[in-house]
């Protein structure tokens, strides 16, 4: 599935330090603002022990983990909705993503110029929120004058919509983002076709300092954006973007001694990873033969079908019967051959909804 989060933040947060060590795509990174202007994508595989085990378990002659995507975003400015700083450029890739990775700087470096000359994470995360917030009451205002002309028709869909874009106006005009707004399943519809910014899941990242890791807890900026993301029901993950690219750079042991030695169990950018895939609603399958063990991305909530589509549409055409076992299931039994003498594997048919960890084999017939 290819969706896709893209990294935002004021210039010299870290953000593209961050991208670098996520993707290891080489992204410019630079202690001046715009130093990325086109957006940079990387993609990533998703940590997930599962699959290794698997691995071991079926011993394939590949295995193939599933994949997420980040979108590097240049740095937006106060003035971004009025085109200021590239405003409109930046605003657009924003609107090509489905979540919004924020990346808010909780380290004091007087070598890093901060673009408005000091370090307030509560400012910075304000400063973007209303920016997208601006350009989401611009989107509402176009809207206005033709949903008002087809109300004076007595179109009934343009009275919910009407009601819909008030909605959305009071809310703009408080400095509320729209994910803050509760609809119901129609008004949905509606808010869906106009492609808001302020919509879209958001997860904030504390970039701290290499002394500062280990105890974020006590880390008063830390603690703000972790405040203010608990008020708009938003996660927070906390990492030093510096460490992080060096641990980029190791594999398997040396990156497992590199962590013991911080005193870290996991690195941020694996918690970032899965916390972004979590945000999208997205889980895991796993397909398992002699020839590969692979994962795959599906969304929650997929019928038995549907994720068979993600492996291809002649799949989800021509399915016929899912044979489905817990990944728990198969691991503690020891073989599928096990599993299905326990009476643990399971033929499932269209209405089926896959769970996360499901080891799955498709039936089909094109």
């Amino acid at each position: 599935m290819s969706l896709t989060a893209g990294i935002v933040g004021l210039p010299n947060v870290g953000k593209s330090t961050l991208f670098n060590a996520i993707t290891q795509a080489g992204a410019v990174s630079a202690n001046y603002p715009f130093a990325t202007i086109d957006p940079n994508v990387g993609i990533v595989e998703v940590p997930d022990q599962r699959l290794f085990n698997l691995s071991e378990l079926v011993q394939p002659q590949k295995t193939i983990p599933t994949a997420f995507e980040f979108t590097d975003i240049a740095g937006i400015v106060e003035g971004a909705s009025k085109g200021e700083g590239l405003g409109n450029q930046f605003l657009s890739h924003i609107r090509q993503v489905d979540a919004i990775t924020h990346v808010v700087r909780c380290f004091a470096d007087d070598d890093i110029t901060h673009v408005s000359g000091r370090v307030d994470p509560i400012s910075d995360i304000e400063t973007i929120n209303l920016e997208l917030i601006l350009a989401d009451l611009e989107t509402v205002m176009k809207r206005y004058p033709k949903v008002e002309k087809l109300m004076k028709q007595k179109d009934k869909d343009a009275q919910y919509e009407f009601e819909v874009l008030e909605k959305l106006k009071d809310a703009f005009e408080a400095e509320q983002p729209a994910r803050a707004i509760e609809f119901t399943k129609e008004q949905m519809k509606y808010v869906k076709s106009l492609h808001l910014l302020t919509i879209k899941p958001i997860l904030y990242v504390a970039n701290v300092g290499e002394d500062e890791l280990l105890e974020a807890d006590e880390n008063e900026k830390v603690q703000q954006v972790k405040e203010y993301a608990a008020n708009e029901g938003a996660g927070v993950i906390v990492v030093c973007a510096k460490v992080e690219s060096e641990i980029a750079e190791l594999e398997g042991e040396e990156k497992a001694e590199f962590l013991d030695e911080l005193g870290i169990e996991e690195a941020g950018l694996d918690q970032l990873i899965k916390a972004s895939y979590d945000m999208l609603g997205l889980a895991t399958f796993f397909t398992a033969g002699e020839q590969e063990v692979r994962a795959w991305t599906f969304k929650n909530g997929m019928t038995a079908p549907q994720a068979a589509g993600v492996i291809h549409s002649d799949f989800e055409r021509g399915f016929i019967r899912a044979e489905t076992v817990s990944y728990d299931d198969l691991m503690e039994a020891g073989s599928m051959a096990k599993a299905k003498e326990q009476g643990n594997v399971r033929l499932e048919g269209k209405e089926y909804i896959v769970k996360d960890g499901d080891v799955i084999h498709f039936r089909f017939n094109v």
